[in-house]
């Protein structure tokens, strides 16, 4: 009896402390709308209506209020209450709002819209430091459907990612809430802690919606999102733009309101089109819905995506700052399609609490103590935009089917379904999983790996793996073994591994690995196995050269700081030459022949490139990423790399105990790196290399560096920052000190744009130049033009570059044909 006392006393509390006024808004034909703000006026508590027109307005006490109800291309309505106890039931009709051109004088010389605007982005700097720091509460609804799902995909069944839709496969995918308290600081700085969190069929889940993820600021020169969008009212949008007002209205505080229709310039450019208000004489955004198609985002899943954001003017603060921000998205890919909404909601917000540089440091988001464990009680009493029917009704079914679905009974007769070995398995593999236990076992297919090299000929690989997750905050373990027989050769060799993932904050990994295997005498192996098959059947060009590796190795890793990781691997090798077994061609070039599998004689051919010999190699390796930020999740750890600094790698390498002494070497290196965006300009990136190499005269040649080289014309990478792509594979290989550059700039449809006809493909120009120098060869350098995003419809896999080079004078040219997809396959 105590007990169900204090519970009820509980939730009593509960809702004294946050108590609510709640209602419909419609418009005069009783229609329901959403995306309204209501708010306490001269406050920034508030909320927004959802898809059906309800709302919910949490306040602390009863009293006099005035409520605002603002509606874009509705008439703002106030209405002034005396609440005595809650919850307080408060509708609200609204009215179209007249908006015409009538207060605005024409002249035909000058668009009274650029006028505007030209304000409006001549105060941008000034708007934009106009808030230094706040603290706010945030509220985040995120919700993804899909409609007609297919049955398959890629050949396997949907049955179990389909839970919860209808009898068309249609509804909803993913439904989650976050409800969290943020700091702000400019011109960056953002902290977020989250309080409760829940996801839709997951009691234990954790949301990812955060506050940095939707942080739009138009103000800004540019948006990310995907890409960096250009903002109507950027120092150079009049680049972009195109203005027509459509009219003007005043809001409830007699502030004249221009509606201004934001037109591109050119279809493809990474720029919005839609509307923004900008309030009169002060210059400030009122309100905007802009929207992007995934084709300008660049972002090829994506259909449109819509923002829409609401800002509200406190007296107190003298200040406009945004309560409510809206994005609709709609997406179609591989026969997936739906859409989907975020709903954001920013109240109480406090300009007067000291937020200084101390207040954060690398950890953004946070959750606090039993952040996933509310109840509905909790939710029902702090959610401040009311669910939806739909949305109800997928809480109680997902909700309602969790523990079933968690069942063994349940899990044991899905995996009954999917594990049914099929004849069609033996050719294209095959996967057991026991659900329940958390662990899987299976093998590729022997067809996914087949391949031709002139030393084994034709070969294919049959991999064996073993899974299982310790706990869903990503601790595992794992075990992997590989079988390669190669007819021409007639050897079987084989691998095994196995890895141990100790927690999901610092990630310390435990592998051991062993066996026998072919392995490319550049350790980065560049030259892809598939791309070498076709070159050589087709074209007589085996650009593939390997040596037999038996080998036992040990390695850990673990970040030991936050952005510092370790990398250590300790092992033996026992390194045999190879030599061609086969000719065999599918055309045969008369005046063309294979080269031997030495790298450095092709010409000698039956006699062995090295002699067999063993030795340890230790390797130590540090990568720094400065300014690293990172999410804190329970028991795991999410690193977000800062693009405003570089990352920096530092190694060492040794061998030793080799069967003759010549073998043993030492071999310091450092790497920089960086990506970063240059505005509306596009993206640069580059990568620097250095090393040098102690008592190395006389070591292996698979212990040299080597830079990566191409000389297939195909191009298996998004980028070249790693590759000289008209170099050959092991000319300018060294065991002395080295230094190598590259750089790349993507220019994002900035230059492509202004080009007639080019404008309507959205290609993207890409420049790179690249550098190699040792201690005894001149410098090399190649320098290349490139066209990206080409596409056919929205798979966007194909890059083209022109390539010249340089050493002592031109050397040659290339054309490099870029296939993103084949890293992917391989």
């Amino acid at each position: 009896m105590t007990k169900n006392l204090l519970a009820f006393f509980l939730v009593m509390i509960s809702f004294q402390t946050f108590s609510q006024i709640k209602g419909r808004i419609t418009d005069q034909k009783n229609a329901a709308l959403p995306f309204v703000n209501i708010y306490v006026e001269n406050t920034f508590t508030g909320t927004t209506s959802n898809d059906e027109g309800y709302y919910e307005l949490n306040l602390s006490k009863p009293a006099t209020y005035t409520i605002v109800f603002q509606f874009l291309g509705y008439k703002t309505v106030k209405k002034d209450i005396e609440i005595k106890q809650f919850p307080y039931i408060l509708d609200a009709t609204l009215a179209e709002e007249q908006i015409s051109l009538n207060e605005v004088v024409i002249n035909a010389d000058d668009n009274p819209a650029d006028i505007i605007m030209r304000k409006a982005i001549a105060s941008r700097k000034a708007n934009l430091e106009k808030i230094n720091a706040f603290k706010a509460n945030f509220y985040s609804r995120g919700l993804i459907r899909i409609k007609n799902a297919p049955e398959k995909f890629f050949g396997q069944e949907m049955d179990d990612f389909m839970v919860g839709l209808d009898s068309t496969r249609s509804g909803i995918l993913y439904l989650s809430e976050t409800i969290s308290e943020i700091e702000y600081m400019r011109p960056d700085k953002l902290k977020e802690k989250i309080i409760a969190s829940k996801v839709s069929g997951d009691n234990n889940g954790f949301s990812f919606n955060t506050a940095s993820d939707v942080d739009f600021n138009f103000y800004n020169n540019t948006i990310e999102l995907g890409n960096q969008i250009i903002s109507p009212i950027a120092d150079y949008a009049f680049n972009y733009y195109r203005y027509k007002l459509e009219g003007v209205f005043y809001d409830d505080k007699g502030n004249l309101i221009n509606k201004i229709k934001v037109i591109p310039r050119r279809d493809n450019d990474r720029i919005f089109s839609g509307s923004i208000y900008i309030v009169d004489n002060q210059w400030t955004i009122y309100a905007l819905e802009l929207g992007i198609t995934g084709i300008q985002a660049q972002i090829p899943p994506a259909e449109v995506i819509t923002i829409k954001q609401n800002f509200s003017y406190s007296d107190t603060d003298e200040i406009w700052v945004m309560i409510s921000q809206g994005i609709e998205f709609s997406y179609s890919l591989f026969g997936f399609k739906g859409d989907g909404r975020y709903t954001a909601v920013y109240s109480n917000y406090d300009f007067t609490t000291e937020v200084s540089k101390k207040s954060f440091g690398k950890e953004i988001l946070s959750f606090g103590n039993e952040a996933n464990k509310k109840d509905s009680t909790y939710w029902k009493s702090f959610r401040p935009v009311p669910l939806t029917d739909e949305e109800i009704n997928d809480y109680l079914l997902k909700d309602s089917i969790q523990t079933l679905r968690e069942s063994k009974p349940y899990l044991d007769s899905i995996d009954a379904k999917n594990n049914t070995f099929k004849i069609q398995n033996i050719l294209f593999g095959y996967s057991h999983r026991n659900s329940f236990e958390d662990w899987s076992v299976g093998y590729s297919s022997p067809l996914s790996d087949f391949q031709f090299n002139t030393v084994q000929g034709y070969n294919s690989e049959l991999s064996f793996y073993y899974r299982k997750n310790l706990d869903k905050y990503r601790r595992y373990f794992s075990a992997n073994a590989s079988l390669q027989y190669g007819v021409s050769d007639d050897r079987l060799r084989g691998t095994a591994s196995f890895r141990y993932k100790f927690n999901n904050i610092n990630s310390p990994f435990l592998t051991i690995s062993g066996g026998v295997e072919t392995h490319q005498f550049n350790d980065a192996q560049p030259i892809s196995p598939l791309v070498n098959s076709v070159s050589s059947l087709f074209f007589e060009n085996n650009f593939l050269k390997i040596y037999d590796k038996s080998f036992a190795q040990f390695g850990y890793s673990q970040e030991i700081s936050n952005g510092i990781t370790i990398y250590s691997n300790l092992a033996y090798e026992r390194r045999k030459a190879l030599v061609n077994t086969t000719d065999q061609v599918i055309f045969n070039d008369k005046e063309d022949s294979y080269s031997s599998n030495d790298p450095l004689h092709p010409g000698i051919y039956g006699i062995p490139a090295f002699d067999t010999h063993q030795l340890l190699k230790f390797k130590l390796n540090a990568r720094f990423n400065f300014g690293q930020e990172y999410m804190s999740y329970p028991d795991s750890k999410i690193n977000i790399p800062n693009s405003k600094y570089p990352t920096l790698y530092l190694g060492y390498e040794k061998g030793f105990a080799a069967s003759e002494n010549q073998y043993n070497f030492d071999q310091l290196k450092a790497r920089l790196t960086q990506s970063f965006n240059v505005g509306n300009k596009g993206d640069f990136k580059y990568n620097l290399k250095a090393g040098t190499f102690f008592n190395a005269d006389a070591i292996g040649f698979m212990d040299y560096y080597h830079p990566n080289g191409n000389q297939t014309h195909v191009g298996t990478s998004s980028t070249y920052l790693n590759v000289f792509n008209n170099l050959p594979y092991y000319e300018l290989s060294t065991n002395t000190s080295y230094l190598e550059m590259h750089a790349e700039h993507d220019f994002k449809g900035l230059l492509l744009s202004r080009v007639p006809l080019l404008n309507k493909l959205n290609y993207n120009l890409v420049i790179g130049a690249h550098a190699f120098a040792t201690e005894n060869t001149k410098p090399y350098q190649e320098y290349s033009i490139g066209i990206d995003n080409i596409s056919f419809k929205k798979f966007r896999f194909l890059r083209v570059d022109y390539v010249r080079s340089y050493q002592n004078g031109y050397q040659g040219d290339a054309i490099i044909f870029g296939l993103k997809f084949l890293n992917i396959i391989e």
